[in-house]
């Protein structure tokens, strides 16, 4: 049987396994498909899962129903709906939910046979085309990078494809709602104006991808650092576990 290592560091980042809370992964799942497997590090599902609700939502004009609901336009809301995309989209939303519940709870007992077997950590891999290695992150800033611009707190942490794609995303929502234009006619005071630049479906996805990557570059930053600690005790271990110093602590007992 093939071992279960911490982590595996390549091209792309650190890819490990870490312990999750599954109702918080499903909760981002929830918040956008996609989001709670990007936290359980399964990118090539969680990338495919984010361009399926990106484009069935647009098609079914899911967001732009719900903002029409939330302001009490019942009527429009049921207008713009389209079925024929809705219904499967509310079966694979659903469904996409409970895997990224169930893959939590796999994912965390894999980490914790990956914690008893304790193989060793590689810090270090120099590629052809970039240096990735282990280090201390400050999980607020990664957060604060996220927040201001999504996809700088992942480049932050060294998860450069999630990040550039992030990004890209990202400058995608501001140049088709036209949020930036809206709010300089916002401090303007030309209120109409403003309201007039923005599209209900496209401004509705922009507070889950922005939320989804500021708490994903946090926990990261943490899990991250928490790698980085372990990695520290298995190299000072083998370096220095059969060494004959003995260690006096402050009680004058030695260790």
């Amino acid at each position: 049987m093939t071992s279960i290592s911490h982590a595996k560091i390549s091209i792309f980042g650190i890819t490990q396994l870490q312990r999750h809370d599954p109702l918080m992964v499903a909760w981002f799942s929830a918040l956008f498909p996609g989001f709670g497997h990007y936290l359980l590090n399964r990118y090539f599902r969680a990338t495919l899962l984010t361009l399926f609700e990106f484009t069935i939502n647009t098609l079914a004009h899911i967001n732009e129903a719900m903002v029409y609901s939330f302001t009490g336009q019942f009527e429009l809301a049921t207008s713009v709906l389209e079925p024929r995309w809705a219904f499967g989209y509310l079966i694979i939303y659903l469904i996409t939910i409970w895997d990224s519940y169930r893959s939590a709870i796999s994912q965390n007992k894999m980490a914790e046979l990956a914690e008893f077997e304790n193989n060793p950590i590689h810090r270090v891999e120099i590629l052809a085309s970039d240096i990735q290695h282990l280090e201390r992150k400050k999980p607020m800033v990664a957060a604060f990078y996220s927040f201001f611009f999504p996809g700088l707190g992942q480049i932050y942490n060294h998860r450069f494809c999630l990040g550039f794609y992030a990004m890209l995303w990202w400058w995608f929502y501001l140049t088709i709602t036209g949020l930036h234009e809206s709010l300089l006619y916002l401090m303007l005071g030309d209120f109409q104006a403003s309201h007039a630049l923005l599209h209900p479906q496209w401004l509705l996805f922009m507070p889950s991808v922005m939320g989804g990557a500021t708490v994903e570059a946090y926990v990261t930053a943490i899990e991250h650092n928490k790698l980085y600690r372990l990695s520290q005790r298995q190299h000072l271990c083998n370096r220095y576990g059969n060494t004959k110093l003995k260690i006096i602590n402050q009680e004058g007992v030695m260790k």
